[in-house]
């Protein structure tokens, strides 16, 4: 850790008072190992569905690729997060881990970290807020925002993915964080298993297109799901369906910037630039990005998108 042979000092505040003490570099290194190392205090994945439960309801929630999800029609990585973004399960709906896009695997952690990470519950906005009664926002519903000139450009560049975290990796020589006593290295075949490498610590990560949804039990938030493994919009289908299947879609007035009875939804509201580029939100056509989203909480389109009575047919929030 690059400590010194000499002992050193530190400082802590106590009740008004600056006291120093001297320590030596081995009881400060197993009291900074003590802290990197703790649990997360806030963790509580026995109120959330297991891996079992999450795999389940993942499997009925697909759909052949003429089906409403529209999409590939492929299988699909699916991540649980705590409310302080803890893992807390990861499944895939194949047969092996390998049956599904590999790469999907920790875009669907981020994604459940990014919708638990940006949605609120009842009785957390102050008086006066423009959303009184909490906000959903789904990973779908940020893509407008953060592209070039948007209001949360360079949201997707904060709070990164921990890929020590996310791969079971020992981190760089010289670093120390909780993967420091990773097994090196993790065998590929924990991926989606109760011994994911994911499991109980906290991923990180922000990612801006449809997959990810808030969890919530009786207005509040008590987590995040996210889906990935085939088009955008058809992870948001996958996903929503999941969270119904699940029971962890009461929001029970909790707004959001869809309609009142599916308040995180998919908006497909992006139409050309006055240049007549973009607007398909497939093919941006080469200037112009992807469009205009008059609502500012637009997704683009998909290939084989899921059609506008699909997306609108799906279960209403409880």
């Amino acid at each position: 850790m690059g400590l010194s042979p000499c002992d050193f000092h530190y400082v802590f505040i106590k009740r008004g008072a600056v006291n120093e003490y001297p320590v030596t570099p081995l009881s400060y290194s197993f009291s900074v190992l003590a802290t990197v190392f703790a649990g997360p205090a806030m963790a509580d994945c026995g109120s959330l569905p297991n891996l079992s439960q999450l795999r389940t309801a993942l499997i009925g929630s697909l759909t052949p690729t003429n089906g409403p999800n529209g999409g590939l029609g492929f299988h699909m990585w699916g991540t649980i997060v705590d409310r302080d973004g803890t893992v807390c399960a990861v499944a895939f709906s194949g047969s092996q881990f390998t049956a599904q896009w590999l790469g999907s695997r920790v875009i669907s952690a981020q994604k459940a970290n990014t919708a638990n990470a940006f949605s609120l519950g009842h009785g957390t906005p102050p008086p006066g807020s423009a959303f009184p009664a909490g906000l959903a926002l789904s990973t779908a519903n940020l893509f407008s925002a953060v592209q070039s000139g948007g209001s949360l450009y360079g949201l997707q560049h904060s709070n990164p993915v921990d890929t020590a975290v996310a791969y079971g990796n020992q981190p760089s020589f010289g670093s120390v964080t909780q993967a420091s006593f990773n097994p090196t290295p993790i065998n590929s075949q924990a991926f989606g298993t109760n011994v994911d490498p994911m499991i109980g610590k906290r991923i990180g990560g922000v990612n801006v297109f449809g997959g990810g949804l808030a969890l919530y039990k009786a207005g509040q938030r008590v987590g995040g799901l996210g889906v990935s493994g085939d088009t955008s919009c058809t992870d948001h289908m996958v996903a929503w369906r999941t969270r119904h299947a699940l029971g962890f879609d009461e929001l029970q007035g909790v707004q959001g910037v869809a309609d009142a009875s599916h308040p995180d939804n998919i908006i497909f509201d992006i139409t050309a630039n006055s240049d007549g580029t973009g607007g398909t939100g497939q093919a941006p056509n080469g200037q112009g990005g992807v469009g205009q989203s008059a609502g500012g909480f637009g997704h683009p389109k998909c290939l084989n998108n899921p059609t506008g009575p699909a997306v609108a047919a799906l279960p209403a929030v409880k």
